[in-house]
């Protein structure tokens, strides 16, 4: 596996935790047993080139899993092609899929490639596969099967080498059943097949992707308050790590101060209960409650990160504060999150 920009790969996964953009690489923030599974699956499923249908509820991170399997494959160096099959009515998704000739209908003044020929060599990620029209459909598993496609307004096939990942939040099977999406597709697309878990079931990453995208947003805030922590575990997060950024970003917005406050976060949480393994104290500390106690692990790692917190995720600082070695702590950081 080559590595990129330097990255260590994860103790857990074996995989670089980089998601690759077009404005850069950004980090995979993963604490939670669930996720971890899941990219232990993920970096097997790297080395094939077999199709990968990745389920999950809508926000969950379905394109960053894509993303993340795309640059740990030899496809890496190639393109990755995203496209959001719900976001096209059907005669233009089949010119962006297939490409067109010149003068294949009204206003094709001029040849154009699509998007399988774009991804050629590398991946072609279809979002939200599961909206996409029968007609469609039959074009796409013949192309599947053959690895030949023919743009709209021509009648001679080509070529082409790319991998499909597709996502969807929908329930396949029952659309099969409904007669909404073709058996035959259906197979051909989930060869291999990942759930991302919703975060309500991953709570132990809430707070790590918080300060995550906390440190990308302009504010002087360095992190969370300890009710403003509560809340956010507490909260059942519909839209999932999609909207999690987006409260932060409206918490970044607000803070006036050194820490984001229950006050600052959006009113949809106001109604978020504490969480049932905590209560709050004066100040920024929180303790177990007496029905469920801490063990010296879990305590020892809750007053670490709250120590790097407070020195704006200096390392050097955090370890002078804590009384150890630097390297001592970047040991502990990368046994709580192997992505750090």
């Amino acid at each position: 596996m080559e590595h990129q920009d330097g990255a260590d790969a994860c103790d857990v996964c074996g995989m670089v935790p980089l998601v690759p953009r077009l404005n850069g690489a950004t980090q995979l923030v993963v604490r939670s047993q669930a996720m971890q599974e899941l990219l232990k699956r993920a970096a097997r499923f790297a080395g094939s080139d077999a199709p990968i249908a990745v389920l999950g509820e809508t926000g969950t991170g379905k394109e960053v899993i894509a993303r993340i399997i795309h640059s740990n494959s030899a496809r890496a160096k190639q393109p990755f092609v995203a496209v959001n099959v719900a976001a096209l009515p059907a005669d233009l998704l089949e010119s962006e899929l297939f490409g067109h000739s010149k003068g294949a209908f009204t206003g094709a003044s001029a040849a154009h490639r699509g998007l399988f020929e774009t991804a050629n060599k590398g991946t072609l990620f279809l979002d939200e596969i599961g909206e996409m029209p029968l007609p469609l459909q039959a074009k796409l598993l013949r192309g599947l099967q053959d690895g030949e496609l023919r743009r709209v307004g021509e009648s001679q096939a080509f070529a082409v080498d790319v991998r499909i990942i597709s996502a969807t939040h929908r329930d396949l099977a029952q659309r099969v059943r409904e007669g909404l999406f073709r058996e035959d597709l259906y197979y051909r697309l989930k060869v291999l097949t990942l759930t991302v878990p919703p975060l309500r079931q991953r709570v132990d990453d809430i707070l790590p992707l918080a300060l995550h995208f906390l440190l990308n947003e302009k504010t002087s805030a360095a992190g969370f308050d300890a009710e403003a922590q509560t809340r956010l575990r507490g909260y059942a997060w519909p839209g999932n790590v999609r909207e999690l950024q987006n409260v932060v970003k409206h918490g970044a917005a607000l803070a006036v101060g050194d820490w984001v406050t229950c006050e600052e976060l959006p009113e949809d949480l106001a109604g978020a209960s504490y969480g049932a393994n905590e209560r709050t104290l004066s100040g920024n500390r929180t303790v177990a409650a007496p029905t469920a106690l801490q063990s010296l692990a879990d305590v020892e790692r809750a007053h670490v990160l709250h120590v790097l917190q407070a020195c704006h995720g200096d390392q050097t600082e955090a370890a002078r504060v804590l009384g150890i070695a630097r390297n001592t702590l970047w040991r502990k950081l990368r046994q709580w999150s192997p992505s750090i």
